[in-house]
C-alpha cells in the first residue's frame, strides 16, 4: 500500500525515521513530508501570507523512501502532498511517532493529530501516534504497533471518518500490557510565562506548561428548565452510557496499556443544540 507519513518534530526526528522505516521494511510504499524543523503544538495551522518550500531530501530514511521536508506547518505538509507531491492518493496517512503525548485535551493543539486530521478530511484512513516521553528514545514498540494497525485496517477499514490516536507508554515492549479502545480524556496545564530579556534589552516571553490535572471530560449535561428535550436526554444517556464502558485515555496510559481513540472532525455539541435554541430564540 501507499502510505504518506508526516510529524510535526520535523525531518531530523528519530520517531518519524523509525516509523517511515517500519512501514517500509513490511512492504508499504513510503513517502514521507514533514516539517523541515520542529513545528510542535501548531494545532491545525495552516501558512497562507508566505510561500511554501518543499526539498526532497536524501540519507536519513532507507533508500527505498521518498522524503521531502517543507517549510509550512504539519498541516501544510500533507496538505500540500496531497494536491502537489504525489501523484495518487495514498491508502493511508500516518503521522508520528511523536515525541511526547497526545492525550486528552493535547489533541486541540497537536500538530501531530492535525496532520493525520487532514487524512480524514480527505476521505483518507489516517492514524496519528505517539510515545508518551519526551525523554525515551525507544520507538520501536510503537512503530510495530503502528505497522500491526496499518495491517489490520487494510484487511477491515473502518469505513468512518474518524481518525486513530494512539498514544503507546514508554516502557520495554515486554512490560506493555496491550492495546485498548479508550476515550478522550482530559488534561489541564498551569501555565507559566517566564519573563526574559534578550541581548539587546527588549522584553520577551517564554510559555513553559505543566500538566496540573489529569482526569475524564465528562459530558455536560444541559441543565435549566426546558434544557432537554426527549430526544436531547435519549442522547445523553446514550453518551454516558459509553463513557461508563470505556476508559479514558489518560487513564488507560498509567496502566502500561496502548490507547487507540478514534477522533472526529466535526465539533457540534449535539447534546445542546436544542437548549442553546431554547435559549437564543433566534428570528
Amino acid at each position: 500500500m501507499n502510505v504518506l507519513v508526516s510529524n510535526d518534530d520535523g525531518i531530523f526526528a528519530l520517531g518519524i525515521r523509525t516509523l517511515a522505516n517500519a512501514l517500509s521494511a513490511a512492504g508499504h510504499q513510503v513517502t514521507v513530508v514533514c516539517p523541515d524543523r520542529e513545528r510542535s503544538a501548531t494545532g491545525h495551522g495552516l501558512t497562507l501570507h508566505r510561500p511554501l518550500r518543499a526539498e526532497q531530501v536524501e540519507n536519513i530514511f532507507e533508500p527505498a523512501i521518498a522524503a521531502w521536508s517543507c517549510s509550512g506547518t504539519p498541516s501544510d505538509c500533507v496538505k500540500l502532498a496531497l494536491d502537489a507531491i504525489l501523484s495518487e492518493k495514498p491508502d493511508f496517512v500516518v503521522s508520528g511517532i511523536n515525541h511526547g503525548a497526545n492525550l486528552g485535551t493535547d489533541v486541540l493543539y497537536s500538530g501531530t493529530v492535525s496532520a493525520a486530521m487532514e487524512g480524514v478530511l480527505e476521505d483518507i484512513p489516517a492514524i496519528a501516534i505517539s510515545l508518551t516521553s519526551f525523554s525515551c528514545q525507544e520507538f520501536g514498540p510503537a512503530a510495530a504497533f503502528a505497522v500491526k494497525l496499518v495491517a489490520k485496517l487494510e484487511k477491515q477499514p473502518l469505513a468512518l471518518p474518524v481518525l486513530l490516536n494512539v498514544n503507546v507508554p514508554p516502557v520495554p515492549a515486554a512490560d506493555i500490557k496491550g492495546a485498548v479502545i479508550a476515550r478522550q480524556g482530559m488534561r489541564r496545564y498551569f501555565d507559566q510565562f517566564e519573563q526574559r530579556t534578550d541581548p539587546r534589552g527588549r522584553t520577551y516571553y517564554w510559555l513553559a506548561g505543566e500538566v496540573m490535572e489529569e482526569g475524564s471530560a465528562e459530558l455536560s449535561m444541559p441543565i435549566g428548565k426546558g434544557a432537554c428535550t426527549e430526544r436531547t436526554q435519549a442522547l445523553v444517556d446514550e453518551i454516558s452510557a459509553v463513557s461508563d464502558e470505556f476508559m479514558t485515555d489518560v487513564e488507560t496510559i498509567k496502566r502500561n496499556y496502548i490507547t487507540v481513540t478514534p477522533l472526529q472532525y466535526n465539533l457540534t455539541a449535539y447534546t445542546a443544540l436544542s437548549f442553546v435554541q431554547s435559549q437564543l430564540a433566534l428570528d
